[in-house]
């Protein structure tokens, strides 16, 4: 038995393993690695792909990372922000178009008038769609209070991607004031406040090693995450990181994402992983590609045209002229077509977080 078979047929995985499955070139052991992985997806999970409808309301951000398109120093963006209406509408029309969620995502602001104001779309959502429509955010770092607040208010998964798990390469990327100790301590909070927790990394970073990919993997399980959301690095024409990428690889850093996919889902077994958008900004079908190697999360965009253009974070951002109705029924027949089931009006809540709840429970009481 070769060493890729007797890895693929394990119980448990070492570091090595991991890192060893990363390593793969030959495009039929990639396969192979591929084909296990859906395997334990439709095993843990099943092939039920959940819709998320994604309304990016506003690219008005804080922070000034250095690979972000929509960095508050790039004075090359019209910067936006929808409305109350705006925002309650975009949700309203994902729920009777079947979508089981809702993804809220935005620049990061911390500021008294922007908590509000989520809090208040929180409430309307749920009042509106009669609590049957499921509420992500990805907001960035705030408070327990805070958190806890928007949980209260009908959100109930929260993404928080760490970026890298490595500290010394997610300050490479970062400028001074963002705290890794911070963002970990926010996952924190997050699990504290009663979300389905989700995290994740970008993957192809300048620097970074399949060692370091192989870490991430592992601070994933480490930190009993419930839902990853991670993606390959693609640069922004307009960010600091985009002056040393003249010789980016599409196609590799595509080929990485995906061997990460499929190794997350060996590792974690039962957690969501989405297959992310920026799949799809490398090749045509890069989400597909993504649900064949083990996601099983789509987030479709669900905003309006007109405010596309002004939020992306990385180059060739795919569906920006497409509204939410084609956008549906393009992504339901290519899902369709590569042999997915679409589950219509389901959460789709990670198993792993249900699991993790009755542990939770059974500690309590033992």
């Amino acid at each position: 038995m070769s060493r890729l078979d007797s890895i693929l047929n394990a119980e448990n995985y070492a570091k090595e393993d991991i890192k060893f499955l990363l390593d793969l070139e030959n495009p039929d052991d990639i396969q192979q690695l591929f084909d296990a992985a859906y395997k334990m997806k439709c095993e843990s999970v099943s092939n039920n792909v959940y819709l998320r409808g994604i309304v990016e309301f506003s690219n008005i951000c804080s922070k000034d990372c250095l690979y972000c398109g929509i960095r508050k120093s790039n004075r090359n963006v019209e910067r936006f922000q929808m409305s109350e209406d705006e925002i309650v509408s975009a949700a309203l029309w994902a729920h009777e178009s079947e979508y089981g969620s809702v993804v809220l995502q935005s620049g990061e602001r911390r500021d008294p008038e922007f908590v509000d104001f989520v809090e208040k779309i929180l409430n309307r959502i749920k009042s509106e769609s009669g609590g049957a429509l499921g509420i992500t955010l990805s907001l960035g770092e705030q408070s327990l209070e805070t958190y806890t607040r928007w949980f209260e208010a009908g959100a109930h998964r929260y993404l928080l991607r760490v970026e890298s798990s490595n500290e010394k390469l997610y300050s490479s990327i970062h400028p001074p004031e963002c705290s890794f100790e911070n963002r970990l301590l926010c996952l924190d909070y997050l699990k504290d406040a009663g979300y389905q927790v989700g995290t994740g990394v970008m993957i192809g970073l300048p620097g970074q090693t399949t060692a370091d990919l192989t870490d991430d993997v592992f601070f994933f399980k480490e930190r009993n995450i419930d839902m990853i959301g991670m993606g390959p690095y693609i640069p922004h024409h307009d960010s600091p990181m985009a002056e040393n990428d003249a010789n980016y690889d599409g196609e590799a850093h595509l080929n990485l994402a995906l061997k990460m996919v499929a190794v997350t889902r060996l590792l974690l077994k039962d957690v969501n992983i989405a297959a992310a958008t920026a799949l799809q900004a490398l090749k045509y079908d890069g989400r597909e590609l993504g649900l064949k190697a083990g996601a099983n999360i789509i987030m479709p965009n669900v905003s309006d045209t007109k405010y596309r253009e002004g939020y992306q974070l990385y180059d060739n951002k795919p569906c920006l002229d497409e509204n939410s109705a084609q956008c549906r029924g393009c992504l339901t027949n290519r899902v369709i077509a590569c042999g997915e089931r679409i589950s219509f009006g389901d959460w789709g809540d990670s198993p792993h977080f249900k699991q993790r709840k009755v542990s939770s429970r059974s500690e309590e009481t033992g």
